[in-house]
């Protein structure tokens, strides 16, 4: 349903033309849950943003359900049925909650027509005409931004660490939050995670490292892997937590 297709990504800093992506080959179905992860600075944030838009491709192409659409902008794209969830959600101070729900679904909401508010644990009667500002928790944040996707129908949701910033609570309604979801739309989710409770919600898990696709496959042998390593070598297990990934256990 989205393919990417040989996509190399170059950026420049300090006047110095960087490649950032190398050769990434993906092919996401429709209604799953592809679990991105890897190092830190390893490139998932870098596909994230290719698959959006925000960054252009050196080389190769992107297409959704056929279409090619790698020279397409972001307006273009989010119309296509793409979206992108950040780390930080932006607080619009001075605005309902039902008003931004409106700005992204592009009609009119009424309380009948918040059904999103509920399915991101979220109560209609008490959210929708809430004004968002510094009163909202980072977990209430990152479920109105979650619905604000719900609200548009996209074909493709993509989220960029949605623990960040939030508490053990509001963590476990989250991963409530993308279950309901899956069961009952057809978006495709990408969420870039380390975190094991959102990895064992993947069909698929794609490993990002040095800005290649190191692996894809399954939760259960990602999982697996990660409980040998912890029972053989509890400092290896460490390391490898801490993106120390070649380090040796020094027993």
């Amino acid at each position: 349903m989205l393919e990417l297709k040989n996509i190399s990504v170059k950026v420049t800093e300090d006047n110095k033309e960087l490649q950032i992506l190398k050769d990434i080959n993906l092919q996401l179905e429709k209604k799953k849950i592809y679990v991105m992860t890897g190092p830190n600075g390893g490139g998932k944030s870098s596909i994230a943003k290719t698959i959006m838009g925000i960054y252009r491709p050196a080389t190769g192409q992107i297409l959704l359900d056929g279409v090619d659409i790698t020279e397409k902008n972001i307006s273009e794209r989010a119309q296509m049925g793409i979206g992108y969830a950040f780390q930080q959600p932006p607080r619009f101070k001075g605005i309902r909650v039902r008003e931004l729900l409106e700005i992204a679904s592009g009609q009119e909401m009424d309380d009948d027509d918040c059904d999103v508010l509920y399915d991101v644990g979220l109560c209609t009667k008490d959210y929708l005409d809430r004004e968002i500002n510094a009163g909202f928790s980072g977990g209430e944040l990152k479920r109105i931004e979650i619905a604000t996707l719900l609200s548009r129908k996209l074909k493709v949701a993509v989220f960029d660490e949605p623990e960040a910033g939030i508490d053990l609570w509001s963590f476990q309604q989250l991963t409530e939050t993308f279950q309901n979801i899956h069961q009952k739309y057809d978006t495709t989710l990408v969420i870039i995670s380390h975190q094991e409770r959102i990895l064992r919600l993947a069909h698929e898990i794609i490993v990002i490292d040095q800005g290649r696709v190191r692996e894809i496959t399954s939760k259960e042998k990602f999982l697996a892997e990660l409980e040998k390593i912890d029972t053989d070598c509890r400092c290896r297990d460490d390391c490898i937590k801490g993106d120390l990934a070649n380090a040796e256990c020094d027993r």
